[in-house]
Parts: C-alpha cells; sequence; structure tokens
C-alpha cells in the first residue's frame, strides 16, 4: 500500500508523556509509576526490547525527578539507542547484582506505586522485599485513562488504521465464501490487512452460520454454506496504533428475518454513536445502543458490552459498559459493536472505532453498514 509515511514521534513527544504521566500519577496520589515492558513503555518511551526475559527492566517515573529506566547492562545499548532514550536517564545493572535494591532506592520507602499490569509476578514480588513498606495498584486500576486520549498525530496514525480495515473489508466482499471454509476467508483477511499496511494482525474472526451466535467464535474448518450470516471481526496495528472493525455479510439473499435483525443492530449502532459526546459517561453509550435492542425484544441476546478502548493496543480503557461513569473526553477512541446472537441459528454484530470530538462523535471506519451480499 502506498502513500504518505506518518511523522514518527519525537524525542520531545516521549518527554512530554513521561512529565504528564508524572503528573497524572501525583494527582491520584501515587508515589510514581513502575513501567515494565509492554505497550505503556513503548508509549512512554519508544523503547520495546527485542526479546522478553527474566532480566528486570521498568521504567521509574516518580514526580518532581527525571525518568529512569533500570535495564540489563547486556541490554543497555538498545535502549540508548530508543526515540525517547534523551529523556531518561539510563541505570545499568550486571549480573550477579541485586537490580531490586537499585530499583528502590529510587522509591519512596512508604510510597504507593502504580505498576503495569502485565509486570512479572517475580520482579514484583522481589520488590516487596526490597521495600517491603511500599504498596502497588495495577496501572488498570490506578491510571485507567492513562493512554486514553490521544492527541493529534496518534489520532492521525488511528484514522490511517481505521482506513487500512475499511480497504480490507472493500476487498473482502469481492471474494468468494460460498463453499470456502472459515479458515480460508480469515487468511484473505489476514493477508489484505499486511497488504494495506498493518504490521501485526491481531484477530481474523469469520463466523458463519450458527458459528456466528458466538462472538468470540474461534476460526474453524467449517465450510461457509449459501444462506449463511457470516460475521467478520478483524484487526491489528498499522504504525504502532490499532484497528478493529466489524461487518456482518449474508451468502446470497437473506430471510425477511436476517434482514430485520441486520438492520436492528445497524439502527442500535448508530444510537451509540449518536450519544458520543464530550461530559457523557461511557455508560450512556452502552444505554443508548441496548435500548434499541432491548425494546425490540431482543435483549437477552445481546450479550456483551458495547465498545472498548484502542490505541497502541486493540483493546483497553475506556469500556462502553452499565456502571462505567467515566466521562468522555476529546481524543478518546473506543469500539460501538453492539449485536444480536440467537444460538444455534447466525449472529449480527457491527463496529465502528469512533473517536471523540468538541462537539460530538467521528467515525474512524466509513465503509457501509447495510447488509452486504457477498458469493
Amino acid at each position: 500500500m502506498t502513500g504518505t509515511a506518518p511523522a514518527p514521534f519525537t524525542a520531545d513527544d516521549y518527554r512530554a508523556r513521561m512529565e504528564r504521566a508524572a503528573r497524572t500519577a501525583a494527582d491520584a496520589g501515587l508515589a510514581g509509576l513502575l513501567v515494565a515492558p509492554g505497550p505503556d513503555l513503548v508509549w512512554l518511551t519508544g523503547y520495546a526490547p527485542t526479546a522478553e526475559t527474566e532480566r528486570l527492566t521498568l521504567l521509574v517515573l516518580v514526580p518532581g525527578q527525571d525518568p529512569v529506566l533500570v535495564v540489563p547492562a547486556l541490554e543497555a545499548p538498545d535502549a540508548a539507542k530508543a526515540v525517547g532514550a534523551p529523556g531518561l536517564t539510563l541505570r545499568d545493572w550486571t549480573d550477579g547484582k541485586d537490580p531490586y535494591a537499585a530499583t528502590a532506592a529510587l522509591l519512596a520507602a512508604g510510597g504507593r506505586f502504580g505498576i503495569s499490569d502485565n509486570a512479572w509476578a517475580m520482579h514484583l514480588l522481589a520488590l516487596q522485599r526490597a521495600l517491603p513498606g511500599a504498596s502497588y495498584a495495577s496501572l488498570t486500576d490506578a491510571l485507567p485513562m492513562l493512554r486514553a486520549v490521544k492527541d493529534a498525530a496518534e489520532l492521525e496514525l488511528m484514522a490511517a488504521a481505521g482506513a487500512a480495515a475499511d480497504a480490507t473489508f472493500e476487498e473482502i466482499r469481492k471474494v468468494p465464501f460460498g463453499g470456502r471454509r472459515e479458515s480460508e476467508v480469515a487468511a484473505d483477511l489476514a493477508d489484505l490487512l499486511r497488504h494495506f499496511g498493518h504490521s501485526q494482525v491481531d484477530f481474523t474472526i469469520v463466523a458463519s452460520g450458527p458459528n456466528g451466535a458466538n462472538p468470540h467464535h474461534e476460526v474453524g474448518d467449517r465450510v461457509i454454506e449459501r444462506g449463511d450470516m457470516v460475521v467478520l471481526d478483524f484487526g491489528g496495528l498499522k504504525d504502532g496504533y490499532g484497528s478493529d472493525t466489524s461487518r456482518t455479510v449474508h451468502v446470497g439473499e437473506p430471510t425477511d428475518e436476517e434482514r430485520r435483525v441486520h438492520d436492528l443492530v445497524r439502527e442500535a449502532q448508530e444510537a451509540g454513536f449518536r450519544a458520543v459526546r464530550p461530559g457523557v459517561a461511557c455508560q450512556e453509550v452502552d444505554r443508548a445502543a441496548r435500548a434499541v435492542i432491548a425494546d425490540a425484544g431482543y435483549g437477552e441476546y445481546f450479550i456483551h458490552r458495547t465498545g472498548h478502548g484502542i490505541g497502541v493496543t486493540t483493546h483497553e480503557p475506556p469500556y462502553m459498559i452499565e456502571g462505567e461513569e467515566q466521562p468522555l473526553v476529546p481524543g478518546m477512541c473506543f469500539s460501538v459493536e453492539p449485536g444480536i446472537y440467537l444460538p444455534g441459528r447466525f449472529g449480527v454484530r457491527i463496529e465502528d472505532i469512533v473517536t471523540v470530538t468538541e462537539d460530538g462523535g467521528r467515525r474512524l471506519n466509513d465503509t457501509t453498514r447495510e447488509m452486504v451480499i457477498v458469493d
């Protein structure tokens, strides 16, 4: 796929993110943040260790102090090449030394720290032994909105990922479905996502006929038949930011009931989208979409939340679900994906990624939401 390459993030971008994260931690009453390898570390520093290792790597962000990356000495040269490295101090350690004691020396003895959800238990337990007066909270619990609000450059990348997913759908609707296995169509989806610029394919759900009644159906060898409804749900990462879209197609002409259910899901998806505006609680998006389906008598067949956040991972806070009172903020990106799942028969899901604007919402997926007939 050709096109203008996105402008890379700079050292100043990463420095600003680390400063904002430290301030946000302080506002939340935390003494600092401890960030292990994974999406948070990449987002904050641009550094992604080349291999998973048992050796401790940990970014320490303490309000009022310079960021420190504790890193194994043999990986320090790679860490120093990270775009965000000029904004932090590297503190390397060699095998045979105690990295936990070195890390503990950077932390307040009785502080409460946010720590990456994916930090290894062995590292957290060792830190607890080195600093027994400290306490810890997962970042999802302590700072769920840390990455939720995207800046203009991030929104551009999100839009490009959405456009690539749209291009994938426009091509997949042209391929034969009837008589082919779900796994074959899923392979086509993966190939197309990569063709249109994705470096990582996270999922390619192809759920035909009765399999469509399972929202997270694992692609199998079922042969798609004429008369099947087929739920397509696919996405991954393009230039480090996520795509995720769902459309439901039909092999040959649908029945009146299938059209009715599809139209109902489309109306629910539109209602959820129309509920998006700054200051509205996340749960209101779920309520708006769910009310359409419930009022039509299908409420018990809408069996999942209406949406999830998306960014440098394809699933992250915020969540569009009953009980989530987090207000929407311009720059947030999340899915709106209601569905109806009739056990043993078929399912329908329609999903767009939406970003909150100053006065409403903007879809990052623009393919038709009408019933699409495929061969």
